[in-house]
């Protein structure tokens, strides 16, 4: 084995398989605890409130001692004595706050959509913090801001000019002074209802016209940023690619990233933050797809969906019960190309669906 790593943050099975195929001995402290996240881990923790989650990852390394704390999204400022092979807190904390990439954004003169006056409609809000985009929503009117303020009470926010485009992201290794884009993806996003801009899933590689043009501004802004290890950046692809946000952590595309290029997302993380990035971008060997199947009223879920795996991950444990529109479990599809991708995704979407009862 490699080494010992202790992978902590809300959602952490992504970066503690990939940590596994890697080889590294792998524990976690993780907010969900499913199923597949024990098949990776020699042990795992779990916590229901973030403010929890420091006290459990001093447990969990008093129990096992690890040579690195690698962190995902909601542990990103978390200051241990452990070694941090990641953005230090004092870096990364910039980057959690939505006005402050706005401003990043702004002083590397890359096309941002411009921050809206109090008049203009339609907007795009979205808190200053927070992951997934769940919150985010379209305003169109003076009302319907009054509205979203009064679901969201003294969330602080952001208003962008709404701009069109395909909802993309361009995944990154950097070294804090360098940085090499790994892969191009399109988001797929939930579409409707109150987490209509709610991630949803990711297809690997994206193919646009302006895909270059995205892979070299990621590059130039990864490298700004002074991150270390994997980093994202989301855009807007449109008349232009219109930067969105910075992801200073592992990004919710690592399962395509890695089915579709084959390459070890977690090993090119450890190698950026030893100083070391790839030569190049890998080529994409095929298209990966995957879509998170949503919860369409509260539910129990009695069956065991463990056998359907590796074409479904996240994996709830028997007995799981879930309200109306939260995550049940992710589905992937492969091919060729998008649409042979696409086609077995189906596939597998029905493989759960009927074992679910849907």
């Amino acid at each position: 084995m490699k080494g010992r790593v202790l992978v902590a943050g809300f959602a952490t099975r992504h970066v503690a398989q990939s940590a596994h195929r890697a080889g590294y001995t792998v524990y976690a402290v993780d907010h969900f605890c499913d199923q597949d996240l024990a098949w990776y881990t020699e042990d795992s923790l779990g916590f229901d409130e973030l403010e929890k989650l420091p006290e459990k990852i001093t447990e969990l390394a008093a129990r096992h001692p690890v040579d690195a704390l690698v962190v995902a999204s909601g542990a990103e400022t978390i200051g241990t004595t452990i070694p941090l092979c990641g953005t230090p807190p004092h870096r990364v904390e910039r980057f959690l706050d939505k006005l402050e990439i706005q401003r990043f954004f702004e002083g590397l003169e890359v096309p941002v959509p411009p921050l809206a006056g109090s008049e203009d409609f339609p907007v795009m809000v979205k808190p200053r913090r927070g992951a997934g985009g769940w919150r985010n929503a379209v305003v169109k009117t003076e009302k319907e801001l009054r509205r979203w303020e009064e679901t969201w009470p003294n969330v602080p926010y952001v208003a962008q000019a709404l701009v069109d485009g395909i909802p993309s992201s361009v995944s990154c290794v950097a070294d804090g002074r360098r940085a090499r884009a790994v892969a191009v993806n399109r988001q797929i996003l939930r579409g409707e209802g109150e987490s209509a801009h709610g991630f949803a899933g990711s297809v690997t590689p994206f193919s646009h016209p302006l895909a270059a043009e995205m892979i070299a501004a990621a590059e130039r802004i990864a490298a700004a940023s002074g991150c270390v290890g994997s980093v994202g950046i989301d855009f807007m692809a449109g008349e232009k690619p219109w930067a969105i946000e910075i992801n200073p952590r592992f990004q919710a595309t690592v399962d395509t990233v890695e089915m579709a290029t084959q390459k070890s997302v977690f090993a090119m993380h450890m190698d950026a933050c030893r100083g070391v990035i790839p030569a190049a971008m890998p080529a994409a060997r095929q298209v990966a797809v995957r879509r998170i199947l949503f919860a369409e009223r509260d539910m129990r879920l009695d069956v065991d969906l463990a056998a359907l795996a590796p074409r479904i991950a996240d994996i709830p444990w028997p007995g799981t019960e879930f309200e109306e529109g939260h995550a049940i479990v992710s589905v992937f599809g492969c091919g060729e190309t998008e649409a042979a991708a696409s086609m077995d995704l189906e596939r597998n979407t029905a493989a759960v669906r009927k074992l679910i009862g849907e």
